[in-house]
């Protein structure tokens, strides 16, 4: 009778743990916040966006007379709510040149000097929040402080106007990287946007080394492949891509591909991947490039304006979208190439039209993270891509700027 008891008992145990068992892993699913986990995380480590183009939007408003970030900008992506929300630590604020400064009469120079202007004024006028930032050390300095850093790149490097004196008093300036190219080549790099298979000029190399020597990052998105190739066996530095994702995913010139994804795992820079769709969906840009094919078929026949807009509605209505998970695909393909060191976040904010399903604004970004973590990616890993990777790269070309400007003896 007592071992019937005992085994009773027992079996009794073995029932409850199995229920237990059952239990556990959905409570623990359910209840496991990854969000929260990522904010914890950021609470850590500063979260370093590569790129957002809000200058650029301020100064299509109107300039910062008409725009304040302070305040809810619903129209915007960036606010200083929103960046706080997001956990945002620091951020390259884009100080965009358009090409068509090129050309038109007007110095590229002066206008890459009046968003350089936009920007430190941006920061002075929220100084309870931001403040600028130089170095990898004013980064973590200012992220103490629970400040947001403005970090300063320019985009298209027609604004140096083929001046290497120019390059150095933009770093004089504060900038931290200069995009080689925008969506047109230069006499010396050539854009992703180029049949041309030319990369870098001699003049091109100069400028990337020069780049090197004041500590400047080379930043490598919107040049064509063999630009980044060349840039990435001339730079004696770590370079970036501050707004570029995989083309092996979704095969767009903007894209880097595994070739190159290979060359910037060995000079230890690193991708900071994109959030605009056609960029992060193959479906996507497909679907745009039928968009294009469409309205071509439409203004060969002789279709006029309001025409081709009705024909377009029910082309829209078909028109898939890209998702946040499409992103952190774009993060794990580059992980899987070149390695965790080298992948990081350059959204793009305020610089896209659309954007992906889950990251509509810069108070998204943790979202992003906690997806990394849904997928198992461990908090040290989670780390190195929301700022540490990019912190590394900056110490890297810090230290590579001192050794060239050191007296050889």
């Amino acid at each position: 009778m007592q071992r019937w008891n005992d085994g009773r008992w027992a079996w009794r145990v073995v029932s409850v743990m199995m229920v237990v068992l059952s239990i556990i892993p959905s409570f623990h699913l359910s209840a496991q916040d990854y969000r929260a986990q990522a904010i914890r995380i950021l609470r850590t480590v500063p979260l370093i966006d590569g790129h957002n183009d809000i200058p650029d939007a301020i100064r299509e408003r109107g300039g910062l007379d008409s725009v304040n970030l302070a305040v809810s900008q619903p129209k915007l992506m960036t606010d200083i709510a929103r960046l706080r929300r997001g956990a945002v630590g620091a951020q390259f604020w884009a100080a965009y040149v358009p090409s068509t400064t090129m050309d038109s009469g007007s110095h590229p120079a002066v206008y890459a000097l009046e968003q350089i202007d936009l920007i430190r004024r941006l920061c002075a006028s929220n100084a309870r929040s931001m403040a600028m930032a130089y170095t990898a050390a004013d980064v973590q300095r200012n992220f103490a402080a629970g400040k947001i850093s403005c970090l300063i790149g320019i985009e298209g490097g027609h604004a140096i106007e083929n001046s290497l004196g120019a390059l150095r008093m933009f770093s004089n300036l504060g900038t931290r990287y200069m995009t080689l190219t925008h969506w047109r080549s230069l006499e010396w790099a050539t854009a992703s946007t180029d049949t041309a298979r030319r990369g870098l000029s001699p003049f091109g190399k100069q400028v990337v080394l020069e780049m090197n020597r004041v500590g400047m990052l080379v930043d490598l998105s919107h040049v064509n492949d063999q630009t980044m190739s060349d840039a990435l066996h001339t730079s004696q530095a770590p370079v970036i891509f501050s707004h570029s994702s995989a083309r092996a995913l979704t095969n767009h010139a903007r894209n880097v591909p595994d070739s190159i994804l290979k060359l910037v795992a060995a000079n230890r820079g690193v991708v900071m991947v994109n959030f605009n769709p056609g960029f992060v969906s193959e479906a996507v840009r497909v679907y745009g490039d039928s968009v294009t094919a469409r309205l071509d078929v439409l203004r060969a026949a002789g279709a006029d304006s309001a025409t081709r807009a009705d024909s377009m509605k029910a082309w829209d209505a078909r028109a898939p979208h890209a998702t946040l998970a499409q992103v952190a695909d774009h993060i794990e393909h580059i992980r899987q190439v070149c390695g965790v060191d080298c992948v990081g976040v350059g959204s793009d904010f305020d610089g896209i039209t659309e954007v992906p399903v889950g990251l509509e604004d810069v108070s998204k970004l943790p979202d992003l993270l906690a997806e990394l973590l849904r997928r198992g990616w461990t908090e040290a890993e989670v780390k190195k891509v929301a700022g540490l990777n990019t912190l590394r790269v900056m110490r890297d070309a810090e230290r590579v700027a001192v050794e060239m400007r050191r007296p050889h003896r």
